[in-house]
């Protein structure tokens, strides 16, 4: 292999313009070493691979065969550098995020929103899952960023930022009304039927480690994958749902639902950002996390009522 790949350089653009001067033109560098490039490179490749003609150089057979397999390779330099610069500029690229349906409802669609309008091109690839597979996907390093709600076992790999407050609560509609003006005591909800999430969320975890605190273990009636689920059951008067209280908020507001209320304030929890500490994050992902800290995200999150 010749050991001056600048020889073939040169040598492209002799071929493609057919010109010493064009070629030194483009180049940015004498004619003289462009003629002397080409003397070099025809010494180490033992071949003649230009001819003189009237009005510049033409390409001897064996310069047409070198020809073939070099501009295939120079191009492809050239769209790779062109690529990583379209990247780099926010023209081309992915962004991939983990998110959980409600992390991605009440928090992270907004700045969703936003960074499509700042970049169109840019191709966003959003992961649904829990908590828990959303930090083993980052850790993997198989999406950018994570928006996760607490609690979740932080590893050492990980950075978490906190972005939001949220407030879990129980819900109930008219067959329940009896209980509307009480306040209970947390061991009270062991004779309701209660509508949960699967065991496989941060949600759940949470209340079961705050219930059983309480000295209050429960049997659900129901467990469900979503909390929107939760919320139609609830709806539909078939139990007590639990959920974060964005989820119920527009039928708490409209008069359909009510909240329980106890003698004891639940804590509340928060939206996180996670980012895995040794794994490099793509420009892209680098400027959406800018948007969803900056003061005009803010104004974006702004518009909407409290969610998880």
């Amino acid at each position: 292999m010749i050991a001056n790949l600048e020889y073939y350089k040169v040598f492209y653009y002799v071929a493609k313009t057919g010109s010493l001067t064009r070629a030194a033109e483009i180049l940015s560098i004498s004619q003289p070493a462009v003629s002397q490039s080409m003397r070099l490179l025809e010494e180490q490749t033992g071949a003649k691979l230009f001819s003189r003609v009237s009005k510049g150089v033409r390409l001897t057979a064996e310069g047409e065969l070198l020809y073939s397999y070099i501009a295939r390779g120079y191009e492809q330099i050239q769209t790779g550098e062109q690529k990583l610069k379209q990247m780099l500029n926010l023209e081309l690229g992915e962004v991939h995020i983990g998110a959980s349906d409600m992390t991605l409802q009440f928090y992270l669609l907004p700045f969703l929103e936003r960074f499509h309008e700042l970049y169109p091109s840019i191709k966003v690839i959003v992961t649904n899952a829990p908590t828990p597979e959303t930090l083993q996907n980052l850790l993997n390093g198989q999406i950018d960023f994570g928006v996760v709600s607490t609690p979740f076992v932080k590893e050492e790999g990980i950075q978490a930022m906190p972005v939001r407050s949220i407030q879990d609560t129980f819900v109930c509609g008219r067959r329940f009304t009896a209980y509307k003006n009480k306040t209970l005591d947390f061991s009270e909800l062991s004779d309701l039927p209660i509508i949960y999430l699967e065991k496989n969320t941060s949600s759940r975890s949470y209340m079961d480690d705050f219930l059983k605190s309480n000295g209050v273990i429960l049997q659900p009636e129901f467990e469900l994958a979503t909390s929107d689920m939760i919320i139609q059951f609830v709806l539909r008067n078939l139990g007590v749902g639990c959920v974060v209280r964005d989820f119920a908020l527009p039928h708490l507001q409209s008069g359909k639902l009510f909240e329980l209320r106890f003698n004891k304030m639940i804590p509340p929890r928060e939206f996180c950002v996670v980012t895995a500490k040794k794994i490099p994050m793509s420009a892209a992902a680098k400027n959406l996390l800018a948007v969803i800290s900056s003061e005009s995200a803010e104004e974006i999150t702004g518009k909407d009522t409290e969610h998880d």
